[in-house]
């Protein structure tokens, strides 16, 4: 790109960002940040870069302090994997031909002993060229609504409500680069913390929060890891039907788990996956604004109640030697995680060219046994898929409405 290019885009860039409206509204918050022009802010891109401009111009308008390494910004440097199995190495100091990623960190000092980590990341696919579900043959920007400028924009609306409060711990908000490429920005934050590890007293993780159903269904992970979270979680839920995960196994595989692995206490909420889950479809206008909202006064009530108590103890939650099965086939389905009335729900058909769409499985169908094994809820069913090997032929049952329907299926 030669210098003359390099000047106009730099001016197009500042010219989107001196017409954002900053004040705090989680709607506007999610159709900037899923907005055509951030190109699906996959993470080192200047999509994302644009896109970690808003959240540091808004922790301003917030009036949080600036804590990453310069002003709000924490940069890092990585190359990125030649195989799916190769450990990612920081490298900020030779960053020739690294992909630069950074997060965004803003801090509220109440001047306390302990400080509370909320946090979510707002890096997503780009144009899917990698992790996409979608299969068709145009190529598309993936824009991520709810996969995380929902749970961005619902950190900034924490971070406009707690700035208000009169609060005993600290509280620092990160939005994190490079969840999508493998936890990368905690990872480094951790690594880097630019506030004492030993201090942080629980972290809060938001992902996918902007799909909450007629059944108003919330999952909430690791309440496993401090004692007092169930009751807290329970006590102060009114609005939800929540689907509660304690083991580590369950609870997630989002940014809140690089804590979890450095013994720090964690929650995570999370609305459920859904069809459009890393497809170019996941655009705002299928966001539950209201929704959002509630999971907002829910996280501050929470906060509330937990802010004068002393520092958590971490407790890392027990794990069967078989909770998460290795399987070899798969049907091609994205099981709806938050269903929990006997069998697995599915949310969507993901491949064609997988079992399930070429028997005709559809979205809504209920998995109740593969083969000699009753599926009673997902677990069952990833244990059942363990049992299979490519070729293996057996039968499946679903429910559909009122009906039980057997296919043969052939992995």
């Amino acid at each position: 790109m030669n210098n003359l290019i390099k000047l106009s885009f730099f001016f197009f860039l500042f010219s989107c960002v001196e017409n954002v409206d900053y004040t705090n509204n989680i709607k506007n918050d999610v159709m900037y940040l899923s907005d055509d022009k951030l190109e699906g802010r996959k993470t080192g891109t200047d999509g994302e870069k644009l896109a970690a401009k808003f959240i540091s111009e808004r922790f301003k308008y917030l009036n949080l302090s600036a804590k990453g390494t310069e002003n709000y910004y924490q940069d890092f440097y990585f190359s990125n994997r030649s195989n799916p199995h190769q450990e990612i190495v920081f490298d900020n100091k030779n960053i020739d031909n690294k992909i630069h990623a950074r997060n965004v960190v803003g801090f509220i000092d109440n001047g306390g002993e302990n400080t509370v980590v909320i946090g979510a990341h707002y890096d997503h696919l780009g144009y899917g060229e990698e992790s996409s579900l979608y299969y068709g043959d145009e190529v598309l920007i993936h824009n991520g609504a709810d996969d995380n400028a929902s749970g961005t924009s619902l950190m900034l609306d924490l971070a406009n409500r707690l700035a208000m409060k009169e609060l005993v711990s600290n509280y620092l908000f990160i939005a994190f680069s490079g969840e999508e490429m493998g936890l990368l920005g905690s990872n480094y934050f951790l690594k880097n913390p630019t506030v004492k590890k030993e201090e942080i007293n629980y972290m809060i993780n938001m992902d996918m929060v902007g799909r909450l159903n007629e059944e108003n269904k919330l999952s909430v992970s690791g309440i496993g890891s401090a004692k007092i979270f169930k009751q807290i979680i329970n006590a102060n839920n009114v609005e939800f039907n929540l689907v509660e995960f304690g083991s580590s196994s369950s609870f997630g595989s989002s940014d809140h788990a690089s804590f979890y692995y450095e013994d720090i206490p964690v929650l995570n909420f999370f609305t459920g996956q859904h069809e459009d889950y890393h497809k170019p479809s996941d655009d705002y206008d299928k966001i539950n604004f209201t929704g959002i909202t509630k999971i907002s006064d829910y996280i501050v009530d929470i906060i509330e109640e937990l802010d004068p108590i002393e520092k958590l103890n971490f407790i890392k939650a027990e794990e069967s030697k078989n909770a998460t099965p290795r399987f070899k086939v798969g049907l091609g389905v994205m099981p709806d995680y938050l269903y929990d009335e006997g069998g697995m729900r599915i949310s969507a058909v993901t491949s064609k060219d997988k079992p399930a769409a070429k028997i005709g499985l559809i979205k809504g169908d209920i998995v109740v046994k593969i083969g000699n094994y009753e599926i009673i809820d997902m677990m069952g069913y990833m244990k059942a898929l363990s049992e299979f090997n490519i070729g293996d032929k057996t039968i499946i049952e679903i429910k559909r409405g009122d009906k039980i329907l057997s296919f043969e299926l052939n992995f």
